[in-house]
């Protein structure tokens, strides 16, 4: 691409962040505030305590941004920033303007939460939420909330955390958010990279790639931040957890949750936003994958393909991994009124082993059965009724991303096929 080239397609890029903003800007004024006090007289006060803060600790840079040769609108973005910019693993034109400035977006830092029971005046059985359960204590997240803020840091099961979501790429990551045995704070930069989300720490102010976990540029660049397992379920799934806790909307920012600006964003044959790349052609660019990162490798199952089977069974490199699906979740991104949206499913990736036995599934009303013995088990690979019920199967980490996210950072991965 020659220089002219380039010129028009940053102009265009910039012309079309600042529609996007002013969009959402739009979709949040007009009576926000109003809907998200309405909402809030209607969920019972909680008493439930929130997570601790953590007070932000910025270090000084090594190199100052006016002594390392940024792209302008980069040097003009980063002017306040602490990023020691002369540390990278990435190519500053990978990087582009995201509409808000940093922090444009808020990170919810000082979490509340309401039971079950409690959310579920405000949040309809099929809305997705995504799920921890880390050390015995298990915590929804809705994204009629995440999609607002992108980020939440909170402790759970006595381990900081960063919830992170990035609605452009459908990416719902949890990272622990301890570096060099210091807790910090996540937020949200302002940046893209091949539309998905950049984060930044409030200690040393490095950026972070969201997807992958990466640290990309500033002091931290090269380094990856340890992942969380999570699944992004139905709310009614969540109630496998009667003790569980939900975070509450109530968080002080006037967003209509339960709406999302995204309408209409995964439909098929939509082209993502803001990714400059080449998207790979083995499928749709906004297809859901369920991906799954190994020693042997990068591989992706396909919801298309889910939908189908309910379960998938396969060998990885001779690894054994056993992928479930149940209807019944909700899409973020369809419908303005999220609850209306249509129904994506759920997943889970397990280990198939129970007590040295192998188990193959199907899918049966609303549940999983295992063939060996009729047992019955949830999407978190709980067995809930039969001979097993109690078991558990060994969690194995896992996403569901749009395609053409998870293959511009993973383009080696295999694409599961039943032909």
């Amino acid at each position: 691409m020659n220089r002219w080239n380039r010129v028009i397609v940053v102009i265009v890029t910039l012309l079309a962040l600042a529609g996007l903003w002013q969009g959402i800007r739009a979709f949040i004024e007009p009576g926000g505030e109003e809907m998200i006090a309405q909402s809030a007289q209607q969920t019972k006060p909680t008493e439930l305590p929130s997570a601790p803060a953590l007070s932000p600790q910025p270090v000084d840079p090594t190199v100052p941004p006016d002594e390392v040769s940024l792209p302008t609108w980069l040097a003009s973005h980063a002017r306040d920033w602490k990023t020691d910019w002369s540390k990278k693993t990435i190519d500053f034109t990978e990087l582009l303007a995201g509409g808000p400035p940093r922090d444009g977006i808020p990170s919810i830092d000082q979490p509340t939460y309401e039971t079950y029971d409690e959310a579920s005046e405000w949040l309809a059985s099929n809305e997705p939420v995504l799920v921890i359960n880390l050390n015995q204590e298990a915590v929804a997240y809705p994204l009629q909330i995440l999609l607002w803020h992108e980020i939440v840091n909170d402790v759970v099961g006595g381990v900081p955390v960063a919830v992170t979501y990035c609605p452009l790429c459908n990416s719902a990551v949890v990272f622990e958010r301890t570096i060099d045995g210091r807790v910090t704070e996540f937020g949200v930069s302002g940046l893209l990279r091949h539309s998905d989300l950049v984060m930044y720490d409030r200690y040393s102010e490095s950026l972070w790639q969201q997807l992958t976990g990466e640290g990309i540029v500033g002091a931290h660049a090269g380094s990856e931040l340890e992942i969380v397992p999570s699944s992004i379920v139905s709310f009614a799934d969540f109630a496998a957890f009667p003790d569980g806790l939900v975070l509450s909307r109530n968080t002080g920012y006037g967003r209509p949750y339960g709406r999302t600006p995204y309408r209409g964003y995964d439909e098929v044959g939509s082209s993502p936003f803001l990714f400059d790349g080449v998207v790979d052609e083995r499928l749709a660019a906004v297809e859901r994958v369920v991906t799954v990162s190994l020693e042997q490798g990068d591989f992706a199952y396909p919801y298309a393909l889910l939908n189908k089977k309910g379960v998938i069974h396969d060998q990885p490199e001779g690894r054994d991994l056993v992928v479930f699906h149940l209807p019944g979740t909700a899409s973020a991104l369809d419908e303005v009124i999220i609850s209306e949206a249509k129904d994506v499913g759920a997943t889970g990736v397990f280990n198939p082993f129970v007590d040295g036995q192998k188990l193959t599934f199907s899918q049966g009303d609303g549940v999983l059965i295992d063939d060996q013995t009729g047992s019955e088990w949830n999407i978190f690979g709980m067995s809930i009724a039969g001979e097993l019920q109690g078991k558990q199967l060994e969690l194995v980490t896992h996403g569901d991303h749009f395609w053409f996210a998870w293959a511009a950072y993973k383009p080696d991965t295999i694409v599961y096929s039943d032909s």
